[in-house]
């Protein structure tokens, strides 16, 4: 099995878009959090990330089947973001979330710091992301009853 991240352009928004409704529904479905859940929002939306001039926008391929995709943009120069990541339902559970950030860092040797936000109640997201180094900061957001927004940061 091979991951590659591949650039996305403006053209790659509606298979983006797509992957992330099926990606985030099953959350949104559990959390309710309707305000801030990625597949609560429109396909412009794909479009801006895509087109920002501060970041990029990847898309993640296991051989030549885009399975998910993952945004990444800067705070400061050498400092990142990433916001959101996805994967296929059917594709989560296999590392390629795991591949797909360690290939995304390697992008972007320069940076200083990487940081991201995840639903606190989701396990498995915060133990990947454990893994791979980025630490739970004191930053939390409630969004409803269901739902507490984690900060994780990596300092290179």
């Amino acid at each position: 099995m091979k991951i590659r991240l591949i650039k996305a352009i403006e053209e790659d928004a509606k298979d983006i878009f797509d992957i992330q409704v099926k990606a985030f529904k099953p959350l949104l479905e559990v959390y309710k959090d309707y305000d801030t859940n990625p597949a609560n929002e429109n396909i412009e939306r794909v479009i801006t990330r895509i087109n920002r001039p501060d970041g990029a926008f990847y898309k993640i391929h296991i051989d030549d089947v885009l399975v998910g995709a993952i945004c990444v943009f800067w705070k400061e120069q050498t400092q990142l973001w990433i916001s959101p990541m996805f994967i296929l339902p059917e594709h989560q559970g296999k590392g390629i979330a795991q591949k797909a950030i360690t290939l995304v860092e390697e992008l972007f040797p320069h940076a200083t710091s990487w940081e991201l936000r995840t639903i606190s109640e989701e396990k498995r997201n915060c133990y990947l992301y454990e893994k791979l180094g980025y630490k739970a900061t004191v930053e939390k957001r409630i969004l409803n009853e269901n739902t507490t927004l984690v900060h994780y940061k990596k300092v290179c």
